[in-house]
């Protein structure tokens, strides 16, 4: 989650800066780290190696998580929307629109929050408790 939370951060000042790419980058990748960190918090049977590949990691988030309820389908929907806007900022040389990179980035906020909120605030929870 340290990761997911620097990503955020970044793309904030990049979008600041003006960088609409830059920042769709760095929202997605925050996502992808709180993802991650969700799947391998959650218990879900999946290798420590889950974020190898980008489509492995959120099939696994679908299907662990989502498809189990854990987490809303809007909230699963926001890591596969974020993944496609990342792969037109990264590869397509289309521009992107400042308004579209900072919604992108309210989203990856809100991702990373809820991934915090539903699997560590809840594991140091338990972990308090017992």
């Amino acid at each position: 989650m340290t990761k997911a939370n620097r990503a955020c951060e970044s793309a904030r000042l990049l979008c600041e800066a003006g960088d609409a790419e830059g920042a769709c980058n760095r929202a997605y990748y925050a996502m992808f780290d709180a993802a991650r960190a969700a799947l391998l918090a959650s218990g879900a049977p999946v290798r420590s190696d889950i974020g190898k590949t980008h489509g492995g990691l959120i099939s696994a988030f679908s299907e662990h998580l989502v498809k189990t309820s854990r987490v809303s389908k809007d909230i699963g929907r926001l890591l596969k929307r974020a993944e496609e806007i990342r792969l037109v900022a990264d590869y397509t040389g289309d521009l992107i629109e400042l308004t579209d990179a900072i919604e992108l980035v309210d989203q990856a906020e809100i991702f990373v929050r809820e991934m915090r909120k539903i699997f560590v605030e809840k594991q140091s929870n338990e972990a308090q408790r017992k």
